[in-house]
């Protein structure tokens, strides 16, 4: 199964948080499962460390070179991903969910026929079938 981590899930599973769930740690250590991230995730943590390096304290260069080590693989953007926000729906009643590093992400998902790994309760609200809260 081809699997794109959530940029919260890429670092927590690179840092060996306490935060990252043990049926998350299952599914990446999973020899039948590739485990991918995202260039929009190296984007978004890179913004973030630039912004508040004392939260983020690393930088995109030191995940994806952390990630390469770990076998990760990288998922650059492709142009369908973007246009397949315009598809990316959610109930009238659920939540606003105002992140686009996380709605691209699930576009990339979407169009490279992946599961997406999250543990943010706002995604699921898509109603799409390839995501898995851990």
């Amino acid at each position: 199964m081809n699997i794109l981590l959530d940029t919260h899930i890429l670092i927590w599973a690179l840092t060996n948080n306490l935060l990252l769930s043990d049926k998350a740690k299952e599914i990446i250590i999973n020899e039948n499962n590739e485990i991918y991230y995202s260039i929009v995730s190296l984007w978004e943590i890179e913004i973030k460390h630039i912004n508040n390096p004392k939260n983020l304290t690393l930088s995109s260069k030191i995940v994806a070179d952390v990630a390469e080590l770990s076998g990760y693989n990288l998922l650059p953007l492709n142009p369908r991903s973007i246009y397949k926000l315009q598809d990316l729906k959610r109930s009238d009643f659920a939540p606003r969910h105002k992140d686009p590093f996380d709605k691209i992400l699930i576009c990339q998902s979407i169009i490279g026929d992946m599961v997406f790994l999250t543990h943010d309760h706002l995604i699921v609200d898509y109603n799409i079938p390839n995501v898995l809260l851990v």
